[in-house]
């Protein structure tokens, strides 16, 4: 959506007329059609004077966003269109600037938008405010507490689907800075009855529905309550549900409202236990029952609500059935209990709620007022907002209407005293003459309420408080006697005769002439709300639960504080609220928003003139403007009234040089306005009559269109003279670059001319000395070729006799000579790869150079096997060497040597010297060790294995306990006489050793290694570098070991494996030892 255009004065493209004060004729019917006519198009505030007439649109308007805020802060009232925020901003600033504290007063009947409209002021002042975490803090809690009072004070009525059922008045501490410190509440007569009986089209207060609605089953459970609303008598049922309302997400709003206010969990918890035993109390039923003594006394018919009750409550339910079944009274020393009858047990049961929920609203007013309230002690700057019924006409008036409408006499009383004072002080302020207004003064209706001696309150509370009978009917008889004179009291029995034959009224009804219209009371239910009697054994049963909560609610139930005194009226309670609020409102600067309901239907685009007409009458609307206009209609500073209409004088267009009164003056002077219609004061100027400030705006309005057309006509012959220089300039420039192309192809063409005339010039000289050079060449030639044939001819000749004898053999040997050069070349470059196992060599071409191709081979690969012998380690030589000595040992000979060749020969496995399990094992031994490998130590006697560790030296064989690294066995190399093995691939060798040495005495070694090939090779080098002779290395299928003293014959057969492809060793027999070879 566009960004609206942001007006700067209430006058621009104004719709109607923004301020009633301006409206000409001033009637009842141009001010409704005024409303209409703004309402229609969507501007549904209006001004008279400084205050707001805010008609409800029922539906969301795009006027309220972060822009439209940021629009009206830091602005003049009058500077843009009529807003409640215009308002806000006025009040906020006066109180942060001017040190002055404010109250903005919200009236207008029930769906008027009243509590919208608190809302949006609240939202506005903390949009405006200061920021930082504990501001912010502070003014989340302000807002949150509206989503915690509307759900327990708030109903659905036929005229609005969130009325307020209460008045709310809250004041707004700020800092110096203007920031917000907390805040207090004050709550005015909750329309408790509503507990108990709600109006068809009507619903209880909203937390009933929406704890049914929203809650889990864990917590309905908890709280002993179903889901079903018809559960509950308490709760209509034709209007359980609302179109557009979801109590389940309202009940998660108001729960993490309650937390953000500072509700601690167990709080909450007893506020909805509370509410529980509230609708719980409405399904107890009683039933008549005779004593012997003749008197009918009430029993409950079913106890199983009320032990619920007291579950959730925690009172004992005998003391509880006994407070609904008996009454006792106390006089002076003597206490007298007498029986309920049913409709007085229902009385009580029905009093007991409305009590029990009136005071738990109260605790909670008093409990978010302790977590708002400023925590600071320095003084204060206050804003006060309050939101209260309207002037209530209903078909059917009680008390409740009675004590409502005296409330808005005394704000209608305050509202003409604080703006008839602003106006006298405006005026006294700028030294304007004040002139006594006229208008109709309501403190006489106000006194016939409240008159301490012959009010009416008085007089209820009098007939409260009498002896003997005292029924609704004697309170209107006394109101007769008394009041029959008065001029705003009407009644059929009334004294005064012109009221005799007045039968539009009903005889237990009187009526009052009140400042908005004359309303008709019904007396009925007058004496008991007024009462609002609660009897002393339901308080003593309430003190004594178990609830904590419940038992603060009642202090007067304590047996130790009992006051015989009979309890304020709700009448007193009232007026001495009500006295105090305007105590409190007169201290404060004053600021008002009145809201109409366009319709009762509560749809949007409907304007319904006969309702509105009504609210008009009572809201005393057309007196607010007569009250404001009776002196100056229209007041403006002199900077902002010469700005805007300086252009309708010579003398002050465009620019007025002097001070602003001046240039106003002097303007009016030309307009020739007369006198009588203005009015200077000390910084405004103040007109009288609307019509004087219409006819400013039609002479400016016209100006300004002249100078419209002025602007327009210079501004055309600006863009037109600008047009013509932009092209005459365009002009230059595009012929300057025409001629600049054209002399550019030009140069182009005489350049590309001269270089093809230059190239064929070049061409020409470059041919004709190419001529030359190719005669001279073939002169040289033709010398060259001349003189070679005449040498050839002369060493012929010379030669000739030396040719015939020597030809042949010249011819053989340079014939030879080009073959053997060519040979060599062509094997010079396919020489094969310089690696030795290439057997490649070209071939022979030639048959006589077979013995030299043959010797060149031989030559060839005896030179690159050294040129790969230089490349070798002394490590590797040696690696090698052994390699080839295993080659000779056991080539074509061991059928386990081809799977070894690939393999290194490595020789210290075990890693002693790093390993320090084997630190005692390496001390030992202090020879160098060559290798170093466990083995099967094969066992003579069953053939069974045993792990050892196998040690070369260069002197000795060892052999050593693989665990704990001990020495077993040490054999001197010189004692090796023969190393046996099978030409199978198996590991098995054994080690002979020389018969009388101290190392055979237990016989031969017989092992099982998987590195034989690397231990038999190693084992024969060292036995041959340390003894000089070579150690015998037999290889055979079946060969003979010592064991002891017994030759055993150890024989290798082919035979499957149970356990794979691992040899296996059996002892056979004494003399037969055989190994299983896969």
């Amino acid at each position: 959506m566009a960004k609206m255009e942001v007006k700067t004065s209430l006058l621009d493209n104004m719709i109607g007329v923004g301020d009633m004060v301006l409206l000409e004729p001033l009637n009842e019917e141009t001010f409704i059609n005024n409303l209409k006519n703004r309402f229609d198009h969507n501007e549904i505030y209006t001004y008279i004077g400084s205050v707001v007439i805010s008609v409800n649109p029922y539906r969301s308007l795009p006027i309220y966003s972060p822009e439209k805020v940021e629009d009206y802060r830091n602005r003049n009232f009058y500077e843009l269109s009529p807003h409640i925020f215009a308002l806000s901003d006025e009040a906020y600033r006066s109180l942060r600037d001017q040190d002055k504290d404010q109250c903005i007063l919200i009236t207008g009947e029930s769906g008027a938008g009243k509590t919208e409209a608190s809302k949006l002021v609240m939202s506005y002042v903390a949009a405006v405010c200061g920021k930082g975490a504990e501001v912010n803090q502070v003014k989340e809690q302000l807002l949150q507490s509206n989503p915690v009072l509307e759900a327990f004070g708030n109903a659905k009525t036929v005229r609005n689907d969130n009325s307020s059922r209460f008045g709310k008045y809250m004041d707004i501490e700020f800092d110096f800075k203007g920031d917000p410190l907390g805040g207090v509440i004050s709550n005015y007569l909750l329309e408790k009855s509503r507990v108990v009986k709600q109006p068809r089209g009507e619903r209880n207060f909203h937390v009933f529905y929406q704890l049914l609605s929203g809650a889990s089953e864990e917590l309905l459970h908890k709280l002993k309550l179903e889901r079903d609303f018809s559960r509950y008598n308490y709760l209509s049922l034709d209007s359980a549900k609302v179109n557009g309302v979801d109590d389940a997400a309202n009940f998660r709003t108001v729960r993490n409202a309650m937390q953000i206010v500072g509700f601690m969990d167990h709080e909450a918890e007893s506020v909805l236990e509370v509410v529980a035993a509230v609708l719980k109390l409405g399904n107890i039923e009683f039933k008549p029952e005779s004593r012997v003594n003749g008197l009918d006394e009430s029993k409950i018919k079913d106890k199983n609500e009320l032990k619920e009750i007291c579950e959730l409550t925690g009172i004992d339910q005998s003391v509880l059935e006994r407070a609904f079944s008996f009454r006792t009274v106390e006089a002076k020393q003597e206490k007298v209990s007498t029986t309920l009858n049913v409709a007085q047990a229902y009385y009580a049961r029905d009093a007991l709620a409305k009590n029990l929920y009136s005071r738990l609203f109260s605790w909670l007013v008093n409990r978010i007022n302790e977590s708002i309230k400023a925590q600071t002690k320095v003084r204060k700057k206050v804003m006060g907002v309050l939101d209260i019924y309207g002037f209530e006409i209903f078909e059917d008036n009680s008390f409740e209407q009675f004590i409502i409408n005296y409330c808005n006499e005394k704000l209608q009383q305050i509202f003409i005293e604080l703006t008839l004072k602003e106006e006298q002080e405006e005026y006294i302020r700028e030294d304007i003459e004040w002139t006594h207004i006229d208008y109709f003064n309501n403190a006489i209706i106000c006194d016939l309420i409240e008159n301490n001696t012959n009010g009416i309150l008085a007089m209820l509370d009098e007939e409260c408080l009498r002896p003997g009978t005292v029924t609704d009917e004697t309170f209107l008889e006394k109101l007769n006697q008394i009041c029959a004179t008065h001029q705003h009291f009407e009644s059929r029995m009334s004294k005064c005769a012109r009221f005799l034959n007045d039968t539009s009224l009903p005889h237990s009804c009187f009526r009052i002439q009140h400042y908005a219209g004359k309303v008709l009371y019904q007396v009925e239910g007058f004496v008991d709300k007024n009462n609002d009697l609660l009897y002393r054994d339901l308080s003593q049963a309430m003190w004594k639960a178990g609830h904590a909560l419940i038992k603060s609610l009642f202090p007067e139930g304590n047996p130790a504080k009992i006051n015989l005194k009979r309890p304020p009226t709700a009448g007193s309670q009232f007026k001495a609220s009500v006295a105090t609020l305007m105590k409190n409102l007169q201290t404060k600067n004053p600021n008002y928003i009145r809201c109409i309901k366009p319709n009762d239907k509560k749809a949007a685009h409907i304007f319904n003139e006969s309702l509105v007409c009504h609210q008009i009458r009572y809201l005393g609307l057309l007196e607010n403007v007569r009250v404001r206009r009776a002196g100056y209609a229209f007041r403006q500073a002199y900077e902002p009234c010469l700005e805007r209409y300086k252009m309708l004088c010579k003398q002050t267009w465009p620019h007025w040089k002097g001070p602003a009164r001046s240039g106003v003056e002097v303007l009016f002077n030309e307009l020739e306005i007369p006198v009588e219609e203005y009015s200077f004061g000390r910084s405004k100027i103040f007109i009288r009559n609307p019509r004087t400030l219409f006819k400013l705006e039609d002479l400016r309005k016209q100006r300004l269109e002249d100078l419209a057309t002025l602007i327009q006509k210079i501004y055309r012959g600006w863009k037109c003279r600008t047009h013509f220089l932009l092209m005459k300039k365009s002009q230059i420039v595009i012929a300057a670059w025409c001629r600049r192309y054209a002399q550019q192809k030009r140069y182009q063409q005489t350049k590309a001319s001269a270089l093809l005339i230059q190239s064929y010039i070049r061409g020409w000289k470059a041919r004709k000395i190419l001529r030359e050079l190719k005669h001279q060449k073939r002169c040289k030639e033709a010398v060259t070729t001349i003189a070679a044939y005449w040498h050839g001819t002369q060493v012929r000749r010379e030669y000739r006799k030396f040719f015939r004898a020597n030809a042949g053999k010249k011819i053989y040997e340079f014939t030879l000579q080009r073959i053997v050069q060519k040979y060599f070349l062509e094997m010079k470059n396919k020489m094969p790869s310089l690696s030795p196992i290439d057997k490649n060599w070209p071939p022979r071409p030639y048959l006589f150079l077979d013995s030299t191709h043959k010797e060149l081979k031989r030559i060839f690969h005896l030179w690159r096997c050294k040129k790969y012998r230089d490349q070798f380690t002394d490590q590797k030589k040696l690696i090698y060497e052994e390699k080839l000595e295993a080659s000779e040992l056991f080539k074509d000979k061991k059928a386990l040597y081809p799977s070894s060749v690939g393999q290194p020969f490595q020789g210290a496995y075990l890693e002693i010297n790093k390993n320090p399990k084997y630190k005692k094992l390496k001390d030992a031994i202090e020879e160098k060790i060559i290798i170093a490998e466990v083995v099967n130590k094969i066992n003579r006697a069953n053939g069974k294995s045993t792990s050892r560790i196998f040690l070369l030296t260069n002197n000795n064989l060892l052999l050593a306990d693989q665990k704990s690294g001990q020495i077993k066995s040490e054999v001197p190399l010189v004692d090796v006489t023969k190393v046996s093995m099978s030409s199978q691939n198996d590991g098995f060798f054994a080690v002979h050793l020389k018969e009388g040495s101290e190392a055979a005495s237990k016989g031969d070694f017989l092992f099982s290694s998987d590195h034989l090939i690397e231990m038999a090779t190693k084992l024969y080098r060292t036995t041959l570098s340390q003894t000089k002779q070579k150690l015998n290395i037999e290889i055979s299928d079946e060969f003979l070991v010592q064991f002891r003293q017994d030759k055993v014959c150890v024989k290798f057969i082919q035979g499957n494996q149970k356990n794979g492809s691992v040899p296996t060793c059996k002892r056979k027999n004494n003399r037969l030892l055989e190994v299983a070879v896969p």
